[in-house]
């Protein structure tokens, strides 16, 4: 009722001043330098993960998408996968996170035969240790590299069809 108020006095909808108000109360994405964080979730198989036990001795994908079989979420997981003996080849580790379930996570692993671990991160967990933002509660599509614990890149407006090669661009620049 109080926005109602607010939004009235102001000549906005409720609605634009609430997405308003939660942007400016959106998280800041982590930086490039800033430690990669240890958060705990569920993968698609339900078992629990910690973070920072799948950071490898080489270099972590961690990507964030806003729901597990929809186009561009599809076609982001499908160009990974695509890339996947290349991204491996190069040492990187890749996971995928969004606030689906795992039985959601898991349906869109063997739909579209994605090889890597899929975080179902449903309590927001790894979502608000990254400062991914979310609307209407997605994830925001973002991808962050991480290697010696550390974020080395980072793409906050991550591409659907060409994150592998983005990746592999990084990868080969750092």
């Amino acid at each position: 009722m109080r926005y109602r108020r607010i939004a009235a006095i102001a000549g906005v909808s409720a609605v634009a001043l609430a997405i308003s108000l939660a942007r400016a109360a959106a998280p800041e994405p982590l930086k490039v330098g800033d430690a990669a964080p240890d958060a705990q979730s569920v993968d698609q198989d339900g078992r629990p993960v910690s973070l920072s036990k799948l950071y490898g001795a080489g270099w972590t994908l961690v990507y964030f998408y806003p729901k597990a079989d929809t186009p561009g979420c599809t076609a982001e997981a499908c160009s990974l996968r695509d890339a996947f003996e290349d991204l491996t080849k190069k040492g990187v580790t890749v996971i995928g996170v969004s606030a689906d379930t795992p039985k959601e996570q898991k349906a869109f692993q063997e739909k579209y035969h994605l090889p890597f671990t899929l975080i179902a991160d449903s309590g927001k967990n790894v979502i608000r240790a990254f400062g991914v933002p979310t609307t209407m509660g997605f994830a925001s599509r973002q991808s962050f590299l991480i290697k010696g614990g550390r974020i080395v890149w980072r793409d906050l407006h991550a591409s659907t069809k060409q994150q592998a090669a983005d990746i592999l661009k990084a990868v080969s620049a750092g």
